[in-house]
């Protein structure tokens, strides 16, 4: 296999920090250090709008609300975290998604200039959350969309509740972290909080009768750890067996694995013991450090969708390695599974470092199957480049 160039958008003015696809439309949203979000076409790799003016300073990290679009509510929500240590909430109507945007991706460009600030102006910058006092490096919605992650060098992190529209209630404030954080992710199925940081250690957060409480440490790197990401659920997977892949400036890339939950039977919904006997605690092990590739900090990890064995890296290095999980021949006090690095490219963005990788699923024209995933590529040079794995 190899990585292979679809396309990339036109580079942004300064540093692209991280992309993000919406979880149901064709559409990508990408922060910089212009104090930007730029929302684009995934259908036709074009640039639509710029969400602007909501903060003072780059924004770090930009993420959609799930739930949201067309299907059961015609809004699309955009959380954004920022140095100016500030998180905004951004609104934009999607009622006339289809045939407005179908029209829009067919022609030539982006539209006329007039088109484009007309759509400009279709976001509404709903709420500001202020509360850190550093900052903002990552946000994060959970999978039902009711709680918002945000964490800051200030070393805290911090969950919000949104209680109905533009209403935001700070409902934690878990400070256990000695240095600056650097990501928070949910849990695609549960309520449970990873975050990771610069003090080495990933840390994981639920809800404890009437407080969120810290879970699990896992240690293991050596320096800071930049990034984490959930496994996307299986059918035949157990919720015990949940998995997390974590990229560091020590240069590996760790999977953990939950071993134990105290309440995977949650779903019987009994009431709290008022005791509050019964601990939150969970057990995860490292059960594999993916193969060595990068030579400098690995920035992003991403865990694929369509394909549970496979993610894909990338660091200060330049690099895109892909991993994929395979079966071992059997060997005496060895696992069974063990990873190997399927496809990479080099200079992915030329001299400059590579900030974030994610999966997306295709929209456009040269999709080759259902189902079929891409990586997108965030840079220092400004640009956002788009990959398909292609057979040698």
């Amino acid at each position: 296999m190899r990585l292979k160039k679809i396309t990339s958008l036109p580079p942004l003015s300064d540093r692209a920090w991280l992309s993000a696809p919406h979880p149901t439309l064709p559409l990508l949203a990408t922060c910089s250090s212009n104090k930007t979000v730029l929302i684009s076409s995934l259908r036709t790799f074009t640039p639509q709008s710029t969400i602007e003016g909501g903060h003072k300073r780059s924004i770090r990290s930009v993420a959609w609300k799930p739930n949201t679009g067309p299907q059961d509510n015609p809004e699309s929500v955009l959380a954004t975290g920022s140095f100016d240590a500030t998180a905004g909430i951004w609104r934009r109507y999607e009622g006339q998604y289809e045939e407005h945007n179908h029209s829009h991706d067919h022609a030539d460009g982006c539209g006329e200039h007039g088109e484009d600030e007309e759509e400009e102006e279709e976001w509404r910058f709903a709420v500001v959350l202020d509360g850190h006092e550093s900052e903002i490096k990552s946000v994060a919605w959970s999978a039902g969309g009711s709680f918002l992650a945000t964490c800051s060098r200030d070393k805290s992190v911090w969950v919000w509740e949104e209680m109905d529209d533009d209403n935001f209630e700070t409902i934690a404030v878990l400070q256990e972290h000695t240095q600056d954080v650097k990501c928070v992710k949910w849990h695609p199925e549960e309520e449970l909080l990873a975050t990771s940081s610069y003090d080495d250690t990933i840390r994981l957060y639920k809800e404890d009768v009437d407080d969120w409480a810290c879970c699990a440490v896992l240690t293991g790197h050596t320096s800071t750890v930049w990034a984490i990401d959930f496994e996307k659920p299986e059918s035949n997977r157990s919720l015990t067996s949940s998995r997390l892949v974590s990229c560091s400036d020590d240069l590996t890339v760790r999977i953990w694995t939950r071993t134990s939950s105290p309440d995977s039977s949650s779903s019987t919904k009994k009431p709290p013991s008022i005791l509050r006997t019964n601990s939150i605690e969970e057990q995860w092990a490292e059960t594999a450090c993916l193969p060595a590739a990068h030579t400098r900090t690995v920035y992003s990890v991403s865990w694929s969708a369509s394909q549970p064995g496979r993610i894909v890296s990338c660091g200060g290095d330049g690099k895109i390695v892909v991993y994929e999980e395979f079966e071992a021949e059997p060997q005496e006090h060895s696992e069974k599974k063990k990873w190997q690095i399927v496809a990479e490219v080099e200079g992915a963005h030329g001299v400059y470092e590579v900030n974030n990788v994610c999966w997306a699923n295709r929209w456009d024209k040269g999709k080759r199957f259902e189902g079929e995933e891409m990586v997108i590529s965030t840079g220092d040079d400004g640009v956002v480049s788009f990959w398909e794995l292609a057979l040698e």
